[in-house]
């Protein structure tokens, strides 16, 4: 996965609110995990500034735990939707699911906001499908409210992680640096 902005350096090297600015998106209608992590810098890699990033989430104050999860939507939301988000249903091929699948989803994410409080959180990049995607819904309706909290909050940090991985680009490899 190529990244299309900036390296670490440049971001350690960025004024605060600059940084703010270039990550602020990163975690859903959440800045606050920017600006949070932004006086941590210098960060030594991309991992380091996502691990850091997850860090400020797991230890942030419940309510603000409980608004970034509600800042999230729905997977097949039709309404406007984060520019990341959209990317990320439209890729999955969420934004075209037949009528019968479309209106499951709605009834099992309708639920699911109905028995925890806020939308179900998925990663949808990376190997899952749609199947796979319908039955981790199922599965975590079953689930406890305290469980379903700590991975709702794993899989905001799993979807920030790879954002990251589009945005903030990785040092080129090079053969050369591991030889003698």
């Amino acid at each position: 996965m190529s990244a299309d902005g900036p390296d670490i350096a440049t971001l350690n090297a960025m004024a605060r609110e600059d940084f703010v600015a270039a990550l602020g998106d990163i975690y859903e209608h959440a800045a606050w995990v920017a600006e949070a992590a932004a006086p941590l810098r210098p960060f030594g890699d991309r991992d380091a500034l996502a691990a850091a990033m997850a860090r400020i989430v797991r230890d942030a104050d419940p309510a603000l735990q409980t608004a970034l999860l509600r800042a999230h939507p729905e997977l097949g939301h039709r309404g406007p939707l984060a520019p990341e988000s959209a990317d990320e249903q439209r890729a999955q091929g969420i934004d075209r699911l037949a009528a019968g699948e479309a209106a499951r989803l709605a009834a099992l994410n309708a639920a699911y906001r109905e028995r925890f409080g806020f939308p179900f959180i998925i990663a949808v990049r990376g190997q899952r499908d749609m199947a796979a995607i319908m039955t981790a819904l199922e599965r975590r309706l079953a689930g406890t409210p305290d469980d379903e909290r700590r991975i709702a909050l794993a899989e905001v940090c799993r979807i920030a992680g790879f954002r990251l991985a589009r945005r903030v680009a990785a040092p080129a490899y090079s053969a050369t640096a591991f030889s003698e």
